[in-house]
């Protein structure tokens, strides 16, 4: 009995500093990539701002070739909406609102995720004019990972899980735009 209370004691203990951890832990990540285009600020711009488009690129749209996609909405302008539902784990079911429009320069976004968790963030797609005819794109997404469950953040890699999606999708739209 003596050693049974001594463990329980101990995991309390063990349980506690992992609490108290985490209260001082940041919850919320933010991650971009960017990359130069060889097209118009314009003309990326508009491409990027609708929706359907995004699918073309996004990596997380192409891991799925049976995802089913709705769209809702005027596409490319703020209130428009992509839904999207895959049984695949790292696709799985949410949607994708645009919030706000910089005409030529930025695209805001709310994204909502279901399952395989329900989760919120918000991300952006900002372009600029950098020489000539190519255009620097940005794309950042941000969140808040809840307390308890942010103690994980620094083992999460989000930079580095999130980033190499961005970067692939950001490659993907450069090969799409340069090509066309």
């Amino acid at each position: 009995m003596k050693i049974i209370k001594r463990i329980l004691i101990i995991l309390i203990f063990i349980l506690a500093i992992v609490l108290i951890a985490a209260y001082f832990m940041p919850k919320n990540y933010a991650v971009e990539r960017e990359i130069t285009i060889n097209k118009p600020v314009d003309t990326v711009f508009k491409y990027v701002r609708s929706l359907k488009n995004q699918n073309e690129f996004s990596v997380w749209a192409n891991i799925d070739p049976k995802m089913k996609s709705t769209y809702t909405g005027t596409d490319g302008a703020v209130g428009s909406k992509s839904a999207w539902e895959s049984n695949v784990k790292e696709v799985g079911v949410g949607e994708q609102e645009i919030t706000n429009i910089t005409e030529g320069k930025r695209i805001d976004f709310a994204l909502r995720f279901k399952k395989p968790m329900d989760d919120t963030a918000v991300g952006f797609m900002s372009t600029e004019s950098v020489a000539g005819n190519q255009t620097k794109v940005k794309w950042g997404i941000n969140g808040v990972i809840p307390y308890p469950m942010n103690i994980m953040l620094p083992m999460m890699k989000m930079d580095q899980m999130i980033g190499n999606d961005l970067q692939k999708g950001l490659e993907n739209l450069k090969t799409k735009l340069e090509n066309n």
